[in-house]
């Protein structure tokens, strides 16, 4: 499958962006679609993940409570909808996507910047 990432963008602290990630090609039979997140100089780590099934959710610790992923079967898109952004959220978010053949995130977007400003 084929992910594209958008919705990434300068913002001040305190504020939001929505990120989306379609996915092409097919409608998406996969069992997950999920945020990581690179700082500058870190190792990739988790964000979010979305059982596309289900719509249950998980969270890493760092954004619980400020962000929400969503999805849209009939769109084949997913979101993140991030508020009370910080500094330290800055970071490229990319999106992946787990097949039901290999289990694990397998499919990648290109990755999209968020800056947050202080």
């Amino acid at each position: 499958v084929q992910l594209q990432a958008s919705g990434g963008g300068l913002v001040q602290a305190g504020g939001s962006l929505r990120l989306s990630c379609a996915a092409s090609g097919h409608t998406f039979s996969g069992t997950y679609m999920g945020w990581f997140r690179q700082a500058p100089g870190k190792e990739r780590e988790f964000v979010s993940q979305i059982r596309w099934s289900s719509g249950s959710t998980v969270y890493a610790d760092s954004v619980k409570g400020r962000f929400t992923i969503s999805r849209d079967q009939a769109m084949n898109t997913a979101y993140l909808q991030m508020n009370a952004l910080k500094p330290d959220d800055t970071a490229v978010y990319y999106c992946g996507a787990v097949s039901v053949k290999t289990g694990r995130y397998d499919s990648w977007g290109q990755g999209t910047l968020v800056t947050v400003s202080s």
